[in-house]
């Protein structure tokens, strides 16, 4: 299945959801534990691709992540990569929960979405990446699954995505890691606002994402889906 653009996806118009990174994000607030169990029950029955679904119950909320796991991507030389990424199956799978979400009364909150990564400078990146899968998830299988790179990305979830943004070799050392905060467009001047107020420092503000800095320097990026 074809991966689809930003584009082909606020096409869709959706309601409750939002793209974030490389899937789309729903969170909705319920009375209850039992509340939401009932409604992810409901929205398990919905779903006849359950590998595409990702949930997380909790007091007062379901959150939701739709992202297909045979997405294909081609690269400029044409060549062909099955990478996980939305595709129209996800859209429509979203909209089914949408309606699901309503008949339970669920309320979405799109002020609640959120998705971090974790995202290390480095020129090694061949050199450290299996370090890194083997610490953070236990061994190798999270190397590469599911991207085109040596990115770690763990199939349980259990931790946050990790990638390597490439660099140039230099002897004195500087912040290898940021944090790249995901949160939905709507809502990321707000976030900024209060990293800000919080002591935060504007660094510069891109296409698609704004550097932050914290009182020692360390950067981070809000990025918008």
């Amino acid at each position: 299945m074809t991966m689809l653009s930003q584009e082909q996806i606020d096409e869709a118009q959706l309601t409750d959801w939002r793209k974030l990174a490389q899937g789309l994000h729903a969170r909705y607030l319920v009375a209850d534990l039992a509340a939401g169990a009932r409604l992810l029950a409901a929205v398990a029955e919905t779903v006849d691709t359950g590998d595409h679904l990702r949930a997380t119950v909790g007091p007062g909320y379901v959150d939701l992540k739709l992202i297909s796991p045979d997405a294909v991507y081609r690269d400029g030389d044409g060549h062909d990569h099955v990478v996980e990424w939305v595709t129209r199956p996800d859209i429509e799978l979203a909209r089914r929960i949408e309606a699901v979400a309503a008949e339970h009364g669920a309320r979405s909150d799109t002020t609640g979405i959120v998705n971090v990564e974790l995202a290390l400078d480095t020129a090694q990146e061949e050199r450290l990446a299996p370090f890194w899968s083997a610490l953070l998830t236990g061994g190798q299988e999270a190397l590469g699954r599911g991207t085109i790179g040596n990115d770690v990305r763990d199939a349980a979830g259990r931790v946050p995505y990790l990638w390597f943004q490439e660099t140039e070799e230099h002897e004195t050392p500087r912040q290898r890691f940021h944090l790249d905060v995901f949160v939905p467009r709507e809502h990321a001047a707000e976030r900024i606002k209060a990293a800000l107020a919080a002591g935060g420092e504007l660094v510069s503000e891109e296409d698609g994402f704004t550097i932050l800095a914290d009182p020692d320097g360390n950067k981070a990026c809000v990025s918008l889906g």
